[in-house]
């Protein structure tokens, strides 16, 4: 454990800490000396050892920490049982290996919850692999990001309340006539502009010679730009890069000061190795020395992920920022490039660090991300959100939520929990489940289901609680509004690239559905479109040959 205060009697408690992999050594004049360690998350240490032998101390967690170890779940159903014939594994190389979401017996199981998730990385990298007509590596495609990258509220009202709100419908299956999708879409509060407050932001940039091409550090910096236009005098940034070593290029200036700021972002080049583990250090410990109390206080890390100096692993870089987190203050992850892009460590980077996850692969992503979105980028409303829906087994026989896919070692991990989200001013999540009614339905008038979300208000630690009931009136799915139509098509399309043995349909369907639903005055949409009809001729290029 490296940075732990280490405080000898013999000293008089003189501050010392260790190195970066654990070790220390202090000369004392004593045989036996006491020794007092301090970490923030871990008891503290204190035992009289002997000074001529080499020791091994081992701290242990507080509670709080302990919990904020534990693997996390995107999705969770209720008290299942780990049944390896439910499970669906589809493995990748560079992301996170996943198992897909199985139907569920709703009278055995009839409570399942899912987080909040605001990350929208997964559509940026669909639309990269298929722009260069690559096949889509199943485990890069999450379905549910691919749902919030776009907005489909089926209510187009702000919502200017301080509370969620929730709309749910029901309706018939367009791949299976004997059953029926429930979509759930929530809204997020949306903050007043005039009162957001102020904003302490840290620029922590990869400029190491992995991100010298375009659609790396060229495209950061036009991005980082945009994001400058809308800080105000109130509002903080500084810049910290790593790239060959770390550095702080501009300490906490306000945003007033554009054009300093500006300059400092043009002058970075790429060069050097990664020591990403350092930057991260140094990114917190700047963002602490400027943290404004009851602000907005965020790291936004932009990089390719590739760290290969200090601590690399998935694991290390856990625990680094489960700890870090602790500070209240959130962090960003922005990706770029393509090759050694590491989605998975800069999606585990993010939801450890309590934050939000999007990828950049042109300088329109990057203006819907920091401008167009920016307060929902930027601005949590709310913390470790998540929603517990349960079914009426009397209307429900099975169900299966589509997406929020779990990794395959947190399925396999008996302390896995749900992991809430952070979610943004305004932001819309929707999630949609493939139902099996019962045969009979014997009261058509209770609840298909109750929806129970829980969430806490950023820097303040009660839980809140709203309660939502679903009724059961099903809908033609063709009589459906066109945000629920064009949300299916997203889904079934994330089927197809996962190759889910659930998709039972083709990309000519999934475009059927998307053409007559997508708005034509929205370019994400109508680029929607075009990808699905890049996906059809890459997967099927020798059929269509042939024909």
């Amino acid at each position: 454990m490296p940075g732990v205060k280490i405080a000898l009697q013999s000293k008089g408690n003189y501050p010392f800490s260790s190195g970066g992999s654990g070790l220390f050594g202090i000369p004392t004049s004593l045989a036996i000396d006491t020794v007092t360690l301090t970490y923030d998350g871990y008891e503290i240490f204190h035992k009289a050892v002997a000074s001529e032998q080499y020791q091994i101390l081992v701290m242990k967690t507080l509670p709080a920490m302990t919990s904020l170890m534990k693997t996390k779940l995107s999705s969770k159903t209720i008290n299942l049982e780990k049944d390896n014939n439910l499970l669906s594994s589809v493995l990748g190389e560079s992301y996170s290996s996943l198992t897909e979401n199985a139907f569920i017996d709703a009278c055995k199981y009839p409570e399942t919850g899912f987080s909040l998730s605001v990350d929208r990385a997964s559509y940026s990298n669909v639309r990269r692999f298929l722009s260069n007509e690559m096949n889509v590596p199943p485990d890069a495609v999450r379905i549910e990001e691919m749902l919030n990258y776009f907005d489909l509220r089926t209510n187009k009202n702000n919502n200017n309340s301080k509370s969620f709100t929730c709309n749910t419908i029901l309706s018939t299956c367009p791949w299976n006539a004997e059953n029926k999708l429930f979509f759930v879409n929530l809204t997020a509060p949306k903050i007043n502009l005039d009162t957001i407050p102020s904003s302490n932001l840290v620029f922590l940039i990869d400029v190491s010679g992995s991100m010298e091409r375009p659609n790396r550090l060229p495209l950061l910096q036009s991005a980082f730009k945009l994001l400058v236009e809308n800080l105000r005098a109130k509002d903080t940034i500084a810049i910290v890069t790593y790239g060959g070593g770390v550095a702080i290029r501009l300490a906490s200036t306000s945003g007033a000061e554009k054009e300093k700021i500006n300059n400092i972002i043009d002058s970075l080049y790429a060069d050097g190795d990664t020591p990403g583990e350092g930057a991260i250090r140094t990114a917190y410990a700047v963002a602490r020395r400027s943290f404004i109390r009851n602000g907005n206080n965020r790291i936004i890390l932009a990089t390719d992920g590739d760290f290969n100096v200090g601590q690399t692993t998935e694991l290390e870089l856990e625990d680094l920022i489960s700890i870090e987190r602790q500070s209240s203050i959130y962090l960003t992850c922005i990706g770029v490039g393509m090759g050694n892009y590491k989605d998975s460590k800069l999606e585990i980077l993010s939801k450890k660090g309590n934050g939000n996850f999007a990828y950049l692969d042109n300088i329109n992503e990057a203006e819907k991300v920091l401008v167009t979105e920016f307060t929902k980028t930027i601005y949590a409303v709310a913390n470790d959100a998540f929603v517990n829906v349960r079914f009426n087994k009397d209307i429900v026989k099975d169900y299966r939520l589509i997406g929020f896919d779990n990794r395959k070692d947190a399925i396999t991990d008996s302390s896995s929990v749900l992991d809430g989200g952070e979610v943004g001013s305004g932001h819309n999540t929707m999630a949609v489940f493939e139902i099996i009614p019962e045969s009979k339905i014997k009261d058509s008038s209770a609840a298909i289901a109750n929806l129970s979300l829980q969430y806490h208000l950023p820097n303040a630690e009660k839980i809140l609680t709203q309660r939502f009931a679903s009724a059961f009136q099903p809908q033609d799915f063709l009589s459906t509004a066109a945000p629920i139509r064009f949300a299916t098509a997203v889904a079934m399309f994330g089927s197809l690239l996962k190759q889910s043995k659930y998709a039972k349909f083709s990309y000519e369907d999934v475009l059927t559905i998307a053409t007559s639903a997508a708005d034509s005055k929205s370019t994400q949409q109508q680029e929607f479109i075009s990808l699905v009809q890049k996906a059809d001729k890459v997967y099927n290029y020798s059929k269509k040959k042939r024909k």
